[in-house]
């Protein structure tokens, strides 16, 4: 584990040093070049991994490189990506996005962005069509290795219930909270635990607390037979 080398909160300190006892610790590995990542994300949105995997493959699979995926009908790229969900607005946006890239790059190469603060490449890549706080952040974390947290409905949820982000916060004051008190090489490995303690103990209708290894340093626990009107820290 990293040393902190920020005003690290001891909730958080407790929560990372829990979840790599328990999860181990993910090292960083590059999931694809950026406009790779950013297809990916956006494929992701609103539906689960299998899906989406498919859908990039299928993708892959009907056009040869990124200018074909421009300059192809829309249909076929909804047809390519339809066992991704929300295919006839996912198509029209990844085209968009990877117009625009070439248009103000003159290729699709972004690796660049890797020499920015992270907060305007944040900002450069959120202007593109269907880019969220969300997906910049996997963009500049997954494929830059940059100080970004990406804050998917897992971590929010997450992040609120154990205290490591105020109870009303947003995804991206979460997002911001934890990027200021967070060393940079935790954001990598936090990110993906938080995920797989979501989805494996600490679930959004009915979290296995008895059985969850921080239940003794969660503010919410007991949170079985949640109210959400009672709890607004649930998602």
């Amino acid at each position: 584990m990293a040393t902190p080398a920020r005003s690290l909160s001891p909730q958080l300190n407790t929560v990372f040093d829990l979840l790599v006892q328990n999860y181990g610790l993910p090292l960083w590995r590059r999931h694809g070049d950026p406009t790779e990542q950013l297809v990916k994300t956006i494929l992701s949105q609103h539906t689960s991994d299998t899906n989406s995997d498919r859908a990039f493959r299928s993708l892959q699979a009907a056009f040869p490189h990124w200018q074909a995926v421009i300059e192809a009908p829309t249909p076929a790229v909804v047809t390519a990506i339809r066992s991704g969900g929300l295919a006839n607005q996912k198509a029209p946006r990844i085209q968009q996005a990877l117009r625009q890239i070439w248009q103000q790059n003159g290729s699709f190469d972004l690796s660049y962005l890797a020499t920015w603060p992270v907060a305007e490449a944040r900002t450069w890549l959120m202007q593109l069509p269907g880019v969220g706080a969300k997906t910049a952040s996997i963009v500049l974390l997954f494929s830059l290795q940059r100080p970004a947290f990406a804050v998917d409905t897992h971590v929010h949820r997450l992040s609120r219930r154990l205290g490591l982000a105020p109870a009303p916060a947003t995804p991206t004051r979460v997002m911001h909270t934890i990027e200021q008190v967070a060393p940079a090489d935790w954001l990598y490995p936090l990110h993906l635990n938080l995920i797989r303690h979501g989805r494996a103990v600490c679930k959004a209708r009915r979290p296995h607390c008895h059985t969850c290894f921080l239940r003794c340093h969660c503010p919410s626990y007991p949170i079985d037979d949640y109210d959400p009107s009672t709890h607004p820290s649930h998602s």
